[in-house]
């Protein structure tokens, strides 16, 4: 009897779904061709529909055949309506166009971000728009996401030369940073204050801080996944600009009548190394120059054609440059190149969506350092090597399925000194291959997103599970909780205890490891780390939301470069482990003509090595960022922007005091009681000391122009560290002095838009 049942409801299953069909397609802004992200797309008068994704696609599975009006509504967009008829066991493909509204709307009622929040887990995660990246001060007179990341709750930024982000307890070479796909070993450039990313080609940013899906893995710490836009595929237009910062050109349009194809290019570069000398006038007391050394050039390329039915494929690439010149002193440059292509593609009569991409890329970088004798030597360190991925998406009606793999191949040459200024060299090529799946159940309260990673290394394999949840309290508050396992095959030569290295080299995580603290070996050799995360959200009023997030993660095993070593017999590499562990707190409120943004992260971090116990360098107490952007005058052409930062005192090691230390050089005929010796220093306790508090203050305000039909003229002037708040960079042990970060630095720009 039981079977008897089972087999008719399955029949009556089956039959129900034959009776229904599916509507799917992409929403385009009609005056440039790009895909709408987030727009939601529903049928008119039912409850029946979806938001579009990352690609501008939205999919709207079991609909009963019959005729419906498709309705597409956006905040800043004109409602577009047209009329469908599905038909049952039928796919029908529906691309829309919406305008923008010529209505200015006093309020938001409504954002991609919060949209987003009730239909996906996306525990600490923040989603960055290119909107959101004008809403801060424009150092130089362009926005950069350099920029926006330090604002990020649990992004630590350890100063404006040679500074490095560090996330919720992630050293740079933990954080994976991709760009359609391809991983960018070197996101930042060594100034601070800019990435490699030009504003004008990204889409859309997600960062996650933590407890990311089972989509992503090659990473302890943390995720940015920039995707680029496709470009105006209905007529040409781009941006000029120039400041005394550096300038810029980016320039999009279409490649051929049809609107189908389209081109982005855009170049930067920066001429502060020349223009720092002549206008700011910063002496760097132990440098003994005058000037900012700091130059890089940016380029990026990318070719996009798309079909009919919204399958695309796009080819990119790039070179960035940096390099950072402190003559007689250090010569640091690198540079990294890359390749690739994505592709979406949307089968006919298959409800999956395919998304794949290849790439290969390059990263070298170089260190010339100088003695007093003017003799030199040189570190290098290089990483190149290709990614290939396939991604496939089943829509279903409460939520979807998506699952895919990874294949990752690298090779790494490595030459630098260790700290008995021995040659140490490193050649390696390894590969990577990982498969995932990841699960999404969605009902009326709750978000389960289960899923499960697994990652095969040279070193070993690590199985990876993964688990998201979101509970729906009510229409404005919702709870989400995260937790994972995470692994990663490489790392920096720039070890945790390093205080100021502009020089990074990467290498894999080597075979060659010490036992653990009980002699036995590791049975995995690769470094591994386990996330908790979570959080509240709260939507205090339609222009206000709330968040806190609690996070801790578990470094469990970190391999790390030996700065203990005193003979070539010492141990290359040490294995630590650590616990990094705080709450952010977020509120953001935004309306038309104000944004605001306030950020409270309060965090500690702890490493161990086997032996001692110390707060990385990075390690920072409180951090506060207040962020106000207000648009203000005529059509709102003025807009001023202010960015306030506050950290604690990093941990730093204090001197206990200095010692001659006499070499006997000539073995027992070395006259002891007439040579000089060298000077050394007594440590104390490392990192047992606290630098002073770092503040500083950003401000910016520009100018719109229209000059004619689609030509506009904007007119910027920003100040960097307003009140010349002198915060700390290097001290000079021996001569006792100090060197501090940027100094206030004013600048005036222009760009044309057309």
């Amino acid at each position: 009897m039981k079977n008897i049942l089972l087999l008719l409801s399955l029949v009556f299953t089956t039959t129900l779904f034959a009776q229904t069909g599916t509507i799917r397609g992409f929403v385009y802004e009609k005056e440039s061709g790009e895909p709408v992200m987030f727009c939601n797309v529903f049928l008119k008068g039912t409850t029946i529909g979806a938001p579009t994704d990352i690609n501008g696609m939205y999919n709207i599975p079991k609909v009963k055949q019959g005729t419906y009006i498709l309705v597409a509504t956006y905040i800043g967009y004109d409602t577009t309506e047209v009329s469908i008829s599905l038909n049952t066991g039928k796919i029908l493909t529906q691309n829309l166009e919406i305008i923008e509204s010529s209505i200015k709307l006093n309020e938001v009622k409504i954002s991609a971000e919060r949209a987003e929040m009730k239909t996906e887990v996306k525990a600490a995660a923040i989603k960055i728009s290119k909107q959101d990246l004008k809403m801060i001060p424009t150092i130089g007179g362009e926005p950069d996401l350099a920029q926006y990341m330090q604002i990020i709750p649990g992004v630590v930024f350890t100063g404006d030369q040679g500074g490095q982000l560090y996330i919720r307890g992630g050293s740079p070479i933990q954080n994976k940073v991709l760009m359609d796909g391809m991983t960018i070993y070197s996101p930042f450039h060594s100034i601070g204050l800019f990435s490699v990313f030009d504003t004008d080609i990204i889409r859309n940013t997600d960062v996650y801080t933590g407890g990311f899906s089972a989509e992503y893995g090659g990473r302890v710490s943390s995720i940015m996944d920039i995707k680029t836009i496709d470009g105006n595929k209905k007529e040409i237009g781009g941006r000029l600009s120039g400041n005394t910062f550096g300038s810029k050109l980016f320039i999009e349009g279409p490649l051929s009548r049809s609107g189908n194809t389209s081109f982005i290019f855009s170049g930067k570069t920066s001429y502060l190394d020349k223009s720092s000398d002549l206008i700011y006038k910063y002496p760097t007391l132990y440098f003994d120059k005058k000037g900012l050394p700091y130059s890089y050039t940016d380029i990026y390329g990318k070719f996009s054609s798309k079909g009919n039915n919204g399958s695309k494929v796009s080819l990119f690439g790039f070179n960035f440059e940096d390099n950072v010149n402190y003559k007689g002193i250090t010569d640091l440059n690198w540079d990294s190149k890359g390749i690739g292509s994505e592709f979406v593609l949307i089968p006919s009569g298959s409800p999956v969506l395919i998304e794949g991409n290849i790439a290969y890329s390059s990263y070298n970088t170089s260190l010339e350092e100088f003695n007093e004798e003017n003799d030199s030597r040189i570190r290098i360190s290089g990483i190149n090597g290709f990614d290939m991925g396939f991604d496939f998406t089943y829509f279903q009606p409460k939520g979807k399925i998506k699952y895919g793999f990874d294949v990752h191949g690298f090779s790494t040459n490595y030459l630098t000194y260790n700290s008995v200024n021995q040659e140490v060299t490193d050649k390696q090529s390894t590969s990577e291959f990982s498969a995932y799946v990841n699960y999404q159940f969605r009902t009326t309260r709750w978000i389960l997103e289960p899923g499960f990673r697994l990652q095969r290394y040279t070193l070993g394999l690590s199985p990876e599970p993964r688990l998201g949840i979101k509970y729906i309290a009510s229409e404005r508050m919702r709870f989400k909780l995260s937790a994972g396992l995470y692994s990663q095959n490489i790392l920096s030569t720039t070890s945790d205890k390093d205080v100021v290295s502009l020089f990074t080299g990467i290498i894999s995580s080597p075979e060659d490891i010490p036992d653990d603290k009980n002699g036995d070996p590791y049975k995995q050799k690769f470094q591994k780390a386990r996330h908790l995360i979570s959080g509240i959200e709260y939507d205090v009023s339609n222009a206000i939301d709330f968040q806190i997030e609690g996070y801790i993660k578990d470094f469990n095993q970190l391999t790390n470069i030996n700065r203990n070593m005193t003979s070539n017999t010492d141990d290359q590499f040490i294995i630590e482990s650590g616990i990094a562990k705080g709450v952010d707190l977020l509120l953001k409120y935004k309306k038309q003509k104000l944004y605001i943004w306030a950020v409270y992260s309060l965090g500690m971090i702890t490493r161990t090595d086997g032996e001692n116990t110390y707060h990385p360098h990075f390690d920072r107490r409180h951090n506060v960022n207040l962020v106000t952007s207000y648009k203000f005058g005529r059509n709102e052409s003025w807009k001023a922007d202010i960015r306030w930062n506050l950290g604690s005192g990093f941990p730093f090691t204090q001197t206990q005091g200095f010692y001659e230390n006499l070499t006997f050089s000539d073995g027992i005929s070395t006259d002891y009681t007439n040579i000089n010796g060298e000077l050394e220093i007594e440590y104390a306790e490392l990192n047992k000391g606290r630098l002073p508090y770092y503040h500083r203050l950003d401000a910016s305000i520009s100018k719109r122009i229209k000059l004619r039909n689609k030509i506009e003229m904007e007119i910027n002037t920003s100040i960097t560290n307003t009140y010349n708040r002198e915060n700390i960079f290097y001290f000079n042990r021996v001569k006792g002095e100090r060197v501090n970060q940027l100094p206030i630095m004013p600048s005036i720009g222009a760009s044309i838009t057309f």
